[in-house]
């Protein structure tokens, strides 16, 4: 909403606007540029004009988009779904991501992963038998064994924990 109200300020017509991207009617001058990203900077936003780093975005606004609001289990392979999204080489992707990210793309999606078990849990609407179906692991014991690998607890003791309210706040929250 924001970058398409700063965009109008500027008399721009926004083609789209999706998150990490927007495509404009025309072409802003160097002046509309420096007002636009003044605009987005005292909303809290950045301009991002580096295409790797706009790259990085996309391929991380695609694994979130993917593993947070997804309905249905998710069946599809991130390498081959990002190469697809992104119409580029998995590894060209892997490698411009662990370069600039200092972590791998799968480290990312592991990540992101156990934060979804996280928030899944704290939820207390699905067991882990749904939430591991629903994140694509093999198994709860795949799932429970990548969990305390991250976390370095079971998400039976983590969701025990988060019941007997002595859990901190952030622990649910990341």
């Amino acid at each position: 909403m924001v970058v398409k109200s700063e965009l109008e300020k500027l008399g721009m017509y926004c083609i789209t606007v999706e998150t990490g991207q927007v495509e404009v009617l025309g072409n802003l001058s160097d002046h509309q540029l420096r007002y636009f990203k003044a605009a987005l900077l005292n909303a809290g936003l950045e301009l991002i004009e580096d295409r790797k780093k706009i790259l990085i975005e996309r391929i991380k606004a695609i694994v979130l988009d993917m593993i947070d609001n997804s309905d249905y289990p998710l069946k599809t392979n991130f390498s081959l779904y990002l190469s697809e999204m992104l119409n580029l080489d998995y590894t060209y992707l892997a490698n411009v991501f662990s370069a600039m990210q200092g972590i791998t793309v799968e480290h990312f999606i592991i990540a992101n992963k156990i934060r979804r078990v996280k928030e899944l849990i704290c939820a207390k609407e699905l067991n882990l038998t749904e939430i591991s179906w629903k994140l694509n692991y093999s198994s709860v014991a795949h799932l429970s064994t990548q969990f305390k690998k991250v976390t370095g607890v079971t998400p039976s003791h983590f969701k025990y924990i988060e019941c007997a309210g002595t859990l901190l706040p952030a622990m649910c929250e990341l």
